[in-house]
Formats: structure tokens, sequence, C-alpha cells
């Protein structure tokens, strides 16, 4: 009920009219005389899983109908255009934080544009919609090889440089602020872009890292030797259970993560899709384990507008009419973590879905998921339904 309570204050509050007030209009950042910006930013999530087809052999199901906050985050900003800015985020639903940095712009340095160097917990490069943003993904959660190889995010420093026809992005981290991760991980991604324009998108991309754990110790002084995890949900945020997951792998010496990613867009079309592969490298006389996936997607906006791209990355659509932007969309995606001894399972799932952009603001969210796995002798294949109210600003 409280997911309905939610979608019906969304559509009271952008049926308030134009003249009275301009909802895309929201007073969240200040600026000074001196051309400094501060801001403040939100993102809430709320979300409702209906399970179906779960049942074990017990009878029982394997799944339980779940709603709730997917993300409760907070953040603010501050920058001088064009020379520099800094920012944190705070999920607290998630209890951690998310983006943490500051950036400057060489032009402001040096005098010439040679990139942008920032500093902080950002994402790694590895994973095209794991790059973009949680308030912009075209589905309810990331498909199935983003969720198991990206790599998400890690303290470190990096630079991008963008020109008319390419981009480039290098990166070298250590942790994250959670504790986790220890050890160096160096990446980059490049991409070449020979169209890009409002409306008309080409963008041909390649990704790679290396990470390379260290030997840790937890709160308790426990020592804790490195290892790797590759699982995915079945692209539903509410349930903790994997119907794919390798276990853990233990005495891993080096991981190493690639992608190939492509996206056209044209007018109110586009496609995007990804190969995600994954290599952990592990000590002594045990084999080396290897994952990877793929997915693909269309999408159509039945009200005409186009998918928003800037910096390598999508955006969230932004509607031209009173009654928002409808768009309609369908992915692939299949994931294989059997090698060797470890049986981590393979899992490809089909998703229909569909996104109100009621403004730049408000956004409801709909999918329908068939997903289908093996995974030792479980074969679980579940139908799942999914809906998201998000507000932004």
């Amino acid at each position: 009920m409280r997911v309905l309570s939610c979608t019906a204050l969304l559509l009271v509050a952008t049926s308030t009219s134009a003249a009275a007030w301009d909802r895309n209009d929201w007073p969240t950042k200040v600026t000074f005389d001196d051309g400094t910006e501060l801001a403040a930013s939100l993102s809430f999530q709320y979300d409702l899983n209906r399970f179906s087809n779960d049942t074990l052999p017990d009878g029982s199901a394997r799944f339980a109908d779940d709603e709730g906050f997917r993300r409760r985050e907070f953040g603010f900003s501050v920058r001088k255009k064009g020379v520099w800015d800094a920012g944190a985020v705070f999920d607290f639903e998630a209890h951690q934080f998310l983006d943490v940095y500051a950036r400057v712009q060489s032009k402001a340095l040096f005098g010439r544009d040679v990139g942008a160097f920032r500093i902080g917990q950002t994402k790694t490069p590895v994973g095209f919609e794991g790059v973009t943003s949680s308030r912009a993904t075209s589905f309810l959660e990331t498909a199935l090889p983003t969720q198991a190889i990206h790599a998400n995010r890690r303290i470190g420093i990096d630079w991008a440089l963008e020109r008319p026809t390419w981009i480039l992005n290098l990166g070298a981290y250590d942790g994250d602020l959670a504790g986790d991760f220890d050890g160096p991980t160096v990446g980059g991604r490049v991409a070449w872009t020979p169209i890009k324009a409002d409306g008309h998108v080409l963008h041909l991309g390649v990704a790679a890292t290396r990470e390379s754990p260290d030997t840790t110790s937890n709160g308790r002084g426990d020592t804790v030797l490195p290892s790797a995890r590759f699982r995915a949900r079945p692209e539903a945020g509410l349930t903790d259970f994997r119907l794919v997951d390798s276990g853990s792998l233990s005495r891993v010496k080096d991981i190493d993560r690639t992608g190939l990613e492509a996206l056209w867009i044209d007018g109110p079309f586009s496609v995007q899709g990804e190969y995600l592969r994954a290599r952990a490298g592990r000590d002594g006389d045990l084999a080396d384990y290897r994952a990877d996936g793929w997915y693909a997607f269309g999408s159509w906006v039945v009200t005409g507008e186009s998918r928003p791209y800037s910096g390598g990355n999508s955006g969230n659509i932004k509607p031209k009419g009173r009654w928002g932007a409808v768009e309609l969309l369908l992915r692939y995606s299949a994931l294989d973590l059997d090698d060797g001894l470890v049986r981590g399972g393979r899992q490809h799932d089909w998703t229909l879905g569909a996104n109100w952009y009621l403004d730049t603001h408000f956004k409801l969210q709909a999918n329908i998921i068939r997903a289908t796995s093996d995974r030792g002798t479980l074969a679980l294949d579940p139908h799942i339904v999914a809906v998201r109210a998000q507000v932004i600003f």
C-alpha cells in the first residue's frame, strides 16, 4: 500500500498548475557573487517486488514478496563552473558513502584543456551500466553481468579527457570508504564517439581494470586472505538471494575485468549493449577462474524525446510535454559463472520495461522479468514484477 501512496503523491504533485509553480524549478542550489554554487541533492527510490513460479522441491517459495526503499540518498556539492567542484553522497538505506570527491579542471590550472583531475571515492570504469548514475538507469536494476563483474567504487585518483570524437578515462585506486577491497587497482576506459549530437549518438567503447587484492585484518584482528566473489540478483533489488553465485574464491592474487560497450541513439529509438568478462588469478595449484556475460536492450520513447548523452553516459529523459515522457524497453541479459570446479551457475533474463518521466524530478518504472537459471541440482525460473517510484533533485 505504501508504494501506491507514494505513486499517488507523485501524480498529485505533477498535476499542479505550471502557472502556479514550475515543478522543474526546485530551489536546491544557491549561487554566490563570485560564481561559486552550493547545491543539495536527494534520490528516493521506493520499490515493490512480486515473485511467482519460484517453488522449491519442498513446496516452499524461494523468494518473498517485498516493498520498501531501494535507495535513500542525500548529498551536497560545491563548484565554481569551469574551475573546480567537490561533492559527497550518503545512502541512508545502504548505510554507506557513495561518491565523495574533489575535481579540478586543467584549463584553470594550465590555461588549456588537458582534462579533469579527480580524487576521492568514485566508480571504477568497467561496466557501462555500472558507471551510469543509479538515478538514470533504464531498468530498475542493472543487468546480470553488470551486477556480477562491475567493481563499484574505490578510493583513488582519475583523469578524464573528452574530445569531439573520443573520450578517455584513466584511474588508480586502493580500497573504499567502508574499509573493504584493500589492494591497488588500475584501469581505464576509452570510447569512440563519431556521432555525438542531441538525439543522435554512436558510442563504441572498451574498458579494463586490474586489481591486486591485499591480505588485510578486520576489526577483530583476524587475518583476511585475498578473495573474490561474483554473483547477481535476479534483476530485482529487494531480495538478497542470488540464483547464481561463484561463492568466495580463495587465494586470489589478481582480478582482471574487461568490457566492450556500445550505444546508438537515433531520435526516440536507441540500442545499448555490453559484453563483460572477469578473470580471477589464483595462487598455487588452484586454476584461474573466469566469468562472463552480456546484455542488449532496445528503447523506444513513445512521446518522441531522445535519451540524453553526456560525458560518455546516458541520463534521464527530459519530457517536452505537460504529461511527461513515456519509454518502452526490452532487455536480454545472460551470465555464466560456471568454470572448472566452480559451479556458480548460469542465468539469462528477459525484461520488459516501461518508464514514465513525469518531469525532471519524478519517474515511475515498471519491469516484468522472466528469469531462467541452472545451478547444480537446482533450476529456478522465477517470474518477477517490479515497480518503482523515484523522486530526485
